[in-house]
């Protein structure tokens, strides 16, 4: 019996030092083994996915994503009109919500929301950056009709609109909590979410509290903590153990671990491209003969059996298969081919040239960096290249590489996840997606075609039209090699045997209201 009694208290003790607040000891907290510390909280300023599965969970946007799919339904926005032209989008907003810090949502919230995120003259445009707000920027005016009615008038049609407004950066904040904070709201989130904020201890935790008033009913825990453990193998360590309730995105050499009854993998399928940054702006890249040697020096298969265990299949160019619509099923991946990779160098007149490759110790859907930056590596040095890699912890690693490579690296790692077959190849292939003109084109590919496609295909909104131009699109990409086309992934998490009701969503975001903790 004391042998129990000394058990329970130890265990209760621990909850207390891992959550920071005092909890029942009948209480449900769930705790999340994260890749890295989070830059933000408001959901306008941040663009990795790490920082997107807490947000998801303290705000909502008028529409989100149907469970399951990437399909868009009503959320604080119960129902909304299109324009004939495809131009004006109505929003009926549900009436009686509120923030968590006490305030009113309501159609002026909405307006506050957006003009803060592109008009900058804005009273509060200086809380920012908006990263994402490229998102957005059909948007001519946001006009509040009454209380409960918001206009948003496009300048011209734009097809992605309500997927965006699903994504994160759509999420809505509380103006008043802006106007509280200002730059230090990101510490101190409010939105409409099932959970609230409670703490954020940096590099320890973050803890939210369920929202006991949510309009959609509450939460399955009491609370869920956030714990940044940016080391894959003490994250796993710390599942085993059970310091952690759930572990997103598992090495693939681990997942074997987790077999049996005391734990649950899940995985799910998703639009994931993990590829290289080329610099085409300066050195050896600026050449598209050594853009595309790269593609071929490199062994993907080797990378995709031997260091992702099978977890993810190559990749064939800047569109992942899982917009199936829009892929490019024509296109076949460059094949391994180290012969063809030293010819077209030789003939660039680039032999022995030295590399500079930025490699990440981990971060959102970077799947085993630091293992496929090693191999990688390894095959371009076979084919007569001198890479140096330098190393960077994610979020370090982000403001080396989305301000740009030029002056810096020839090459750096990158992936994304994204909700749209627009998202990718606007923000990071055009020229207008240069860094210094806000996008993410960090190595500064240019292609006045690839531009023009991409310009066409956003307009339209007819869909067998758009996925014509996307696949023009990917066919020019894929020539080009503006980037190295590696691998696309298949997300995994694993749940301990107390975690139920808990599925991943093909959007890659973690929404964890409906999931209950025995």
């Amino acid at each position: 019996m004391l042998k129990k009694l000394r058990t329970f208290f130890i265990s209760l003790l621990s909850l207390v030092f891992i959550t920071g607040f005092t909890v029942a000891s009948n209480a449900k907290v769930l705790v999340v083994g994260q890749i890295a510390e989070p830059k933000s909280l408001d959901p306008s300023t941040v663009t990795a996915v790490n920082d997107f599965r807490i947000v998801m969970n303290i705000y909502d946007g008028l529409v989100r994503y149907t469970d399951g799919k990437l399909e868009v339904e009503p959320a604080l926005a119960k129902s909304w009109d299109i324009s004939s032209d495809g131009t004006v989008y109505t929003f009926n907003l549900r009436s009686g919500i509120k923030f968590h810090d006490g305030s009113d949502f309501n159609a002026d919230a909405v307006k506050f929301n957006f003009d803060r995120m592109l008009n900058k003259d804005h009273p509060y445009h200086n809380t920012g950056p908006f990263p994402l707000s490229f998102f957005f920027s059909a948007i001519k005016s946001v006009d509040v009709v009454n209380a409960n009615t918001v206009k948003f008038t496009l300048n011209e049609p734009y097809a992605p609109f309500l997927s965006n407004l699903a994504y994160p950066t759509g999420l809505i904040v509380s103006p008043a909590g802006v106007k509280k904070h200002g730059k230090d709201f990101g510490r101190n989130p409010s939105g409409t979410g099932p959970f609230k904020f409670n703490e954020w201890k940096s590099n320890e935790r973050v803890v939210v509290d369920k929202n006991s008033g949510y309009w959609d009913g509450k939460a399955g825990t009491d609370a869920v903590v956030f714990r940044p453990i940016t080391d894959a193998n003490t994250r796993v360590a710390e599942m085993l153990s059970g310091g952690i309730d759930m572990m997103v995105e598992v090495p693939p050499a681990s997942l074997s671990k987790f077999g049996g009854s005391k734990f649950s993998v899940v995985e799910q399928a998703g639009p994931h491209v993990w590829f290289l940054i080329l610099n085409a702006k300066e050195g050896p890249f600026a050449n598209k003969k050594v853009r595309q040697a790269a593609n071929y020096a490199i062994n993907k298969q080797a990378i995709v059996n031997d260091v992702l265990e099978g977890t993810a299949a190559i990749a064939a160019g800047p569109t992942p298969p899982a917009f199936a619509w829009a892929y490019n099923n024509s296109l076949q991946p460059y094949p391994y081919d180290p012969a063809k990779a030293k010819a077209l160098i030789k003939e660039a007149g680039v032999e022995g040239a030295k590399l500079t490759f930025y490699v990440t110790e981990g971060g959102s859907g970077m799947l085993d960096p630091v293992a496929m930056g090693t191999a990688i590596q390894a095959d371009l040095k076979a084919v007569g290249f001198d890479v140096e890699i330098k190393t960077f912890e994610w979020n370090s690693f982000q403001g080396e590489v989305n301000p740009g490579l030029e002056g810096k690296a020839d090459m750096a790692e990158m992936a994304w996840m994204t909700n749209d077959p627009d998202t990718l190849p606007f923000l990071a292939l055009r020229t207008e997606s240069w860094p210094d003109k806000g996008g993410f084109n960090s190595g500064y590919y240019s292609n006045p075609k690839v531009d023009d496609l991409l310009n066409k295909a956003r307009s339209s909104t007819d869909q067998a039209e758009r996925a014509k131009l996307y696949q023009e699109m990917q066919e020019i990409v894929q020539e080009d090699a503006p980037w190295v086309f590696v691998a696309n992934w298949k997300q995994n998490a694993v749940t301990s045997n107390k975690v139920s009701n808990f599925s991943l969503q093909p959007s890659f975001l973690l929404l964890l209201k409906d999931v209950k903790k025995n």
